[in-house]
C-alpha cells in the first residue's frame, strides 16, 4: 500500500489536528494580516505560512484574511502539500507523526527542498529515527541545518527560531 492508498483508507490523515497546533505554533495564529516575511526576503505571508506560492488567491502586503479565508486556505495548500509530499516518501511504515513533521518541514522549505533531503532518503530507506534527527542536524549531529538565511550581504545567519523549529519537528518526527 502506497501512502496515498494510506490516507485514501484513513490510515494516515491530511491536515491531522497535531498538524494544525503544529503549524499555528511555528507559522502563527490569528496571522491575518497579510506581512513581509522578513526572513524569507519579504514574501507576503499570512494564515499558517501561506503566500502567493501557495494560495490560490492574491497574497498582498496589507490585505486582511478572514478567519474561514485562512481557514480554508490552509486546509487546501495543506493537503496539496501533503499529498506531493505523500509521493517522494516510498516508506510505507512512515507513521502520522513522521507524516506531520515532514509536512511542516515542507509547509517551511518548499517540498521540493524536502524530497530532496538527506532526512527523506534516510526515511525511504527505513533508517526513521536517523532522518527525524537530519530534520535538525548535519551527519556530524552537531551542526545544525535548515536553520539559516541569506542576509542582504548574501551571507549565511544562524536564526535560533529556525532551528528551534527544526528541532520540534524532529521530536515529532520521533514520536
Amino acid at each position: 500500500m502506497n501512502l496515498r492508498a494510506k490516507i485514501a483508507a484513513g490510515a494516515l490523515v491530511l491536515c491531522s489536528g497535531t498538524l494544525t497546533a503544529f503549524l499555528g505554533r511555528w507559522e502563527g495564529t490569528g496571522q491575518n494580516v497579510v506581512y513581509a516575511d522578513k526572513l524569507a526576503r519579504g514574501l507576503p505571508s499570512v494564515c499558517k505560512g501561506i503566500t502567493k506560492h501557495t494560495s490560490p488567491y492574491p497574497v498582498v502586503v496589507g490585505d486582511y484574511w478572514s478567519d474561514a479565508r485562512c481557514a480554508e486556505v490552509e486546509h487546501l495548500v495543506i493537503s496539496k502539500g501533503q499529498l506531493e509530499l505523500a509521493d517522494c516518501i516510498t516508506n510505507q511504515a512512515v507513521g502520522q507523526n513522521t507524516f506531520d513533521a515532514l509536512t511542516s518541514h515542507g509547509h517551511n522549505v518548499g517540498n521540493p527542498n524536502t524530497c530532496a533531503s538527506r532526512s527523506m532518503g534516510l526515511i525511504n530507506v527505513g533508517r526513521i529515527a536517523e532522518g527525524c534527527k537530519a530534520l535538525a542536524w548535519a551527519q556530524d549531529g552537531k551542526t545544525p541545518v535548515w536553520a539559516y538565511v541569506t542576509d542582504a550581504q548574501g551571507r549565511k545567519v544562524f536564526v535560533p527560531g529556525l532551528h528551534a523549529r527544526r528541532l520540534a519537528e524532529m521530536e515529532l518526527c520521533l514520536k
